[in-house]
């Protein structure tokens, strides 16, 4: 039987080793959503401008949602909002995708030599090419209503990149779980859309009594998107030492899920 080598350096190695085969992969992957469509690759553009639309009018119109005590602009909400809600999304399109990742390509398990490590990989950088898109309309849309970004928008791929590497990790598990446990699918949708309403997307940490703040830093997400917001639209710089934490917890987190995956992948031929 064929052995999978679980290392930190093989996680980091494989993906090297097939880096043309993902870039490929994942452009035709982006180009195939759309194939057919009228407007083609512009609705990743839409979509997310429609999206910051409504969740902007429900919040800040109907609900009279302020993201600061005495600041009325809706400008300034729908660009905190949308500095969260793009992170978020990312997040979503990955693990709502991750259980099914196996399955839905039976026949590089069965018929072909492929690295099945890869997969997520491929649906990550899906969905960090739309993720992008929706940078450059939040930057074009900052640049038209207060001039240039601040010069801390230079930190945002080291704050962006553990992110990226938590992802990894849990697509790796859930990818290897959807195989042996159908129902992951699910539970993973609904753990999702939870998760969006118990993270400071459509609200800051500040608007929680002190004694419940710490508990939101709980949810992998909270610091990330806080930090991301700084750096994007505060003019801050990212609290660093917050910032080494989660550098060294995600990658944790990316080792475990790809050994997870490496030590389980023996029987994903059997199960399908």
């Amino acid at each position: 039987m064929r052995f999978f080598s679980a290392t930190p350096r093989e996680m980091v190695a494989s993906l090297w080793r097939s880096r043309n085969l993902i870039l490929i992969s994942a452009r035709r992957e982006v180009l195939g959503r759309y194939r057919g469509s009228v407007m083609g690759i512009l609705w990743s553009f839409f979509n997310p401008l429609f999206m910051l639309a409504v969740y902007t009018v429900v919040f800040s119109v109907v609900f009279k949602a302020r993201w600061g005590e005495g600041n009325d602009s809706k400008t300034e909400f729908a660009l905190v909002l949308f500095a969260g809600l793009f992170i978020f999304t990312l997040f979503a399109e990955c693990i709502n995708r991750a259980p099914a990742l196996i399955l839905s390509n039976v026949n590089y398990v069965k018929k072909v030599v492929y690295p099945l490590e890869i997969l997520p990989a491929i649906n990550l950088l899906s969905a960090i090419f739309h993720a992008s898109i929706s940078l450059v309309v939040w930057l074009l849309a900052y640049c038209l209503f207060y001039g240039a970004p601040h010069l801390s928008v230079l930190f945002l791929p080291f704050v962006v990149m553990p992110y990226l590497m938590f992802i990894m990790g849990l697509s790796w598990a859930l990818a290897s779980l959807g195989v042996y446990l159908r129902d992951v699918s699910q539970v993973v949708g609904v753990l999702t859309s939870v998760l969006m309403f118990l993270s400071p997307i459509f609200y800051p940490v500040s608007a929680l009594p002190g004694k419940y703040q710490k508990f939101l830093y709980l949810n992998p997400l909270t610091p990330v998107i806080e930090m991301v917001r700084e750096v994007l639209y505060w003019g801050n710089y990212p609290d660093f030492k917050l910032l080494a934490v989660y550098w060294f917890l995600t990658s944790v987190i990316a080792w475990l899920g790809f050994a997870w995956f490496q030590k389980t992948r023996k029987g994903f031929a059997d199960v399908l």
